[in-house]
């Protein structure tokens, strides 16, 4: 494996396990086993780093997901909040295909990125993975056409904290569900088991002004 892509598993595993704000530059450069010359000649700074490690993923993610945000719209029905949310299934357990538990890390790290108050980051993925954000949008105004921008907005953040919070758990929610429910499931039953609540939450009636 080269360097590059040595420093940026590392920084993945590392970021993903204590966080952006948690993780220095020292300890990456002693898991990948390189010098910080390595890590300042390849990504040149700790930001450009973490924008890298959830490059890998996006650049993935986000031609799939736009092509399933994408079939949702096009329908000639309404779509359901139900639909819409279930987009995201397939495209997230691609990446599980893309790097070895790939859908769990993504999703760790991408709530780090809230959870570590990480404004550049969410800057950087509203901005260089525009498409995402568009299609999804436009796929719950069409599947909820009363929500105003404001309602989508906090309806969204909501969404992000469940979710957020149930996939930095999600480990332990499986352990759980086998000890208590005797059930055996993997992060996609997770996913399928949040996809309904949040999608009930985003289409919760609005109340009367």
């Amino acid at each position: 494996m080269d360097t590059k892509n040595k420093i940026l598993d590392a920084a993945e595993t590392l970021f993903a396990d204590k966080g952006f704000n948690g993780t220095s530059l020292r300890e990456i450069t002693s898991l990948a086993d390189v010098n910080l010359a390595a890590v300042n000649y390849h990504f040149g700074s700790k930001k450009e780093l973490i924008k890298a490690v959830m490059s890998r993923y996006m650049n993935e993610l986000a031609p799939r997901l736009e092509d399933s945000l994408v079939l949702v719209c096009q329908q000639e029905q309404q779509p359901s909040l139900l639909e819409v949310f279930s987009a995201f299934i397939e495209p997230l357990l691609s990446l599980n295909v893309f790097r070895d538990n790939g859908t769990s890390n993504f999703l760790q790290l991408l709530g780090r990125g809230y959870t570590d108050s990480q404004g550049f980051l969410r800057w950087f993925l509203t901005t260089q993975y525009p498409g995402v954000i568009t299609n999804f949008v436009e796929a719950v105004q069409r599947a909820f056409p009363e929500l105003t921008a404001e309602d989508i907005f906090w309806r969204l953040h909501f969404t992000m904290g469940t979710v957020v919070f149930t996939m930095s758990s999600s480990d332990a929610l499986i352990d759980i569900a086998e000890n208590d429910f005797d059930q055996s499931l993997d992060i996609g039953d997770v996913i399928r088991k949040v996809i309904p609540f949040v999608s009930a939450g985003v289409g919760a009636p609005l109340q009367a002004s």
